[in-house]
């Protein structure tokens, strides 16, 4: 006698189509997003950089980021490594359950509101095994330069982990290029290992192989403000300015994915891994969180940003994608912004 059919197993195959469905759009988007910003490989292996100088600014407000803001939204560090420093709070007495929690302890004494920060780094042990007694403690501690703060040498045999807080004031670094200077404010509460990949670039002196490629305008496509105009296209043009930081000499080991946030005008992200990177022009929601956001630019320089996206450009095309690059490479180097020097203006938190 014949066995009556499941009923159920019309439900489960619809459940497995949609499924299925939904694996294959979102690889789908995956590679689109991919071939927007990913260029050829013959134009990625020109672009190598030799030295970098570094900066950092006066920071005050960034509106449309609120979720990067100093006093609030990421807290992250980097494992296995140890920053040393005048302690402000020591860990002996002082203990939390995560690194996380002891970050935030830092930032509490770092809010702009009553002056320069008491704490701009932290440290943590959170290895049970490795930090038998120690574990828990939270080491709050002030550097004499916290673009270089003191740290020991890094390895698995470290046990703690360790961040830094640019407070206001803090973290500016300028990619400076024949058009102006775009004071960028680095992230490294969500973005660490991006911002120590920046930080170990200051310590060489040019900027050999690094600039700018590729430059696309906003169109009709987003207003002035980056907004996305009603029954417009997203793109070509994408709205952005797009170039490369891998040091002309220097392996480049590549990023890790960190905090990737919805791109918003302004914000300067990793394409992939990097070393390409791109400053965005507009808000970019329909990319969702596709890119690792490690800076954005000050308000007030996006001006230059949009000169050098109206600059001669000709066509290519990147994975069936088409793209506007740049007839003639933008150079840009990376210097230190010095309180005092004139930019006591600036403002971004």
């Amino acid at each position: 006698m014949g066995r009556k059919g499941n009923e159920s197993e019309p439900t489960r195959w619809g459940f497995l189509i949609l499924l299925l469905m939904g694996l294959v759009s979102f690889s789908v988007v995956y590679i689109f997003m991919t071939s927007v910003l990913r260029p050829p490989s013959s134009l990625s292996s020109n672009s190598k950089i030799d030295s970098l100088e570094y900066s950092a600014g006066i920071a005050n407000g960034y509106g449309e980021q609120s979720e990067l803001k100093s006093n609030g939204g990421c807290c992250k560090g980097i494992e296995n490594v140890e920053l040393w420093g005048d302690a402000v709070k020591w860990g002996t007495d002082f203990k939390f359950n995560s690194s996380e929690q002891c970050c935030r302890a830092c930032k509490k004494m770092c809010t702009g509101n009553d002056g320069p920060c008491l704490c701009d780094s932290w440290v943590f042990c959170g290895n049970k095994e490795a930090c038998g007694d120690k574990f828990g403690e939270c080491w709050l501690k002030k550097q004499k330069d916290v673009l270089f703060p003191d740290k020991q040498d890094g390895g698995n045999k470290v046990m703690w982990t360790s961040g830094i807080i640019f407070g206001r004031g803090k973290g500016i670094v300028g990619f400076e290029t024949e058009y102006g200077t775009l004071h960028v404010k680095l992230l490294p509460d969500c973005s660490p290992h991006s911002v120590a990949y920046i930080t170990e670039l200051l310590t060489l002196r040019h900027c050999a192989g690094c600039h700018f490629y590729r430059a696309e305008s906003r169109g009709q496509s987003w207003d002035i403000n980056g907004n996305h105009i009603n029954d417009a296209s997203f793109g070509p043009p994408f709205a952005l300015i797009q170039g490369t930081l891998e040091a002309q000499g220097t392996a480049f080991n590549g990023i890790q994915t960190e905090h990737c946030p919805i791109v918003r005008r302004g914000s300067i992200a990793w394409v992939g891994s990097g070393p390409e990177f791109f400053i965005s022009l507009a808000n970019h929601e329909e990319w969702k969180n596709s890119y690792t956001v490690f800076g954005f630019v000050l308000p007030e320089d996006m001006v230059i940003a949009e000169k050098i996206a109206q600059l001669p450009t000709k066509p290519d095309v990147w994975s069936n994608i088409n793209v506007s690059v740049l007839e003639t490479n933008v150079p840009l180097k990376i210097q230190r912004i010095k309180i005092g020097d004139g930019d006591e203006n600036l403002s971004a938190n």
